[in-house]
């Protein structure tokens, strides 16, 4: 019976798995079959032969010299790089599990009121935006099962980022956030629409209820763009059963906000200039869809509102790692050189 370690299972036509290791092409290993079929072949071949009784000794086998060496390395070489061919390779995180967390998808405004300098970070006076990326970051870091997905709005809503487990990959497209990169407006509606939409797609029965599956929504504006009102988007939440958490972001009062020269894109002054979160606006859509309301401006607006999520109930999904092949073929391949390298040495000494 073979030990553990060297039974092969096969995942596929050409993918043989041994323990994490496999070969990617393991037909190659069929090349090492020639060498010795061609000695066979040649072995059968018939051949006239002269018996003498008194010179029998001399077709005694003779006995191994240390000097093929070279021939032994050649061979040995030869081995090494069918081996290479075969691409070996080092697999990680091939099992599906099952998992619990939540479906969660961050909806966040990008439009110009956001440059308002109301917000503090590290000592320092920053816009909306800056103030916000931190808390977002952190919020993403310490929810590892969850699957989170990132639409941004202004005049009009994109997706930034499908549902994901992808972590670090949502942080680096957060990180990336500018505002200017979606043209203007506040479009509320159409960014709670496509959040919507966007659990909805990840569902694997789209007329089943969701539990676990969350909108959070966080603007300093008015809805005023746009092709859906935010009543329609709160209706289509309410519908899918999609609670939705609404945080209005900045305090309403008259803000630092920078102007920008139009023709070098520079700041050239600052003014101070108020912008109307719609209060109640956010108030009903959380109210219609089983959400809250927060303030930003209050510090633990946020810290509440994740944990109201917290207490929500979780949802059970297949969880696929990602699998990661690492390829080896260069160890052998690099052995097989400096055999070949070392089995050339005598030839080169003849020269």
């Amino acid at each position: 019976m073979m030990p553990p370690a060297v039974l092969a299972v096969w995942s596929g036509p050409l993918g043989l798995d041994l323990a994490n290791h496999r070969l990617e092409q393991p037909l190659w290993l069929l090349a090492l079959l020639l060498p010795p079929l061609v000695a066979l072949l040649r072995r059968r071949r018939p051949v006239s032969v002269l018996v003498i009784p008194s010179a029998a000794a001399w077709a005694a086998p003779a006995a191994p010299s240390i000097r093929r060496w070279p021939v032994w390395f050649a061979h040995l070489a030869a081995v090494l790089l069918v081996f290479a061919l075969a691409r070996p390779q080092r697999i990680d995180d091939r099992v599906i599990v099952r998992g619990e967390g939540y479906d969660l998808v961050l909806a966040l405004d990008l439009s110009t009121s956001m440059y308002s300098e109301d917000a503090e970070l590290d000592g320092r006076q920053v816009n909306r935006l800056e103030a916000l990326k931190p808390v977002l970051a952190a919020f993403i870091e310490r929810r590892p099962a969850d699957r989170i997905g990132f639409v941004a709005f202004a005049g009009r809503a994109y997706t930034l980022a499908p549902l994901t487990h992808d972590h670090a990959w949502l942080g680096r497209q957060i990180a990336r956030l500018r505002i200017g990169l979606i043209e203007d407006g506040t479009a509320i509606g159409d960014g709670l629409g496509l959040s919507v939409d966007r659990l909805q797609r990840a569902r694997k029965d789209p007329d089943a209820p969701r539990a676990g599956a969350f909108v959070i929504l966080l603007t300093d504006g008015a809805n005023n763009n746009g092709q859906l009102a935010p009543e329609q988007a709160a209706a289509l939440a309410k519908t899918a059963r999609i609670p939705v958490y609404t945080i209005g972001v900045g305090s309403g009062q008259p803000a630092p906000f920078p102007v920008f020269d139009e023709t070098t894109g520079r700041r050239v002054r600052t003014v101070l200039r108020a912008f109307a979160t719609d209060e109640p606006s956010l108030r009903a859509i959380a109210r219609e869809t089983g959400g809250a309301f927060y303030r930003a401006d209050d510090p633990t607006a946020t810290r509440e509102a994740f944990a109201a999520i917290d207490r929500a109930q979780k949802t059970t999904f297949d969880q696929t790692n990602h699998i990661v092949a690492t390829e080896l073929y260069a160890w052998p391949a690099s052995f097989a050189a400096g055999l070949l390298l070392l089995a050339a040495l005598p030839l080169l000494r003849r020269r």
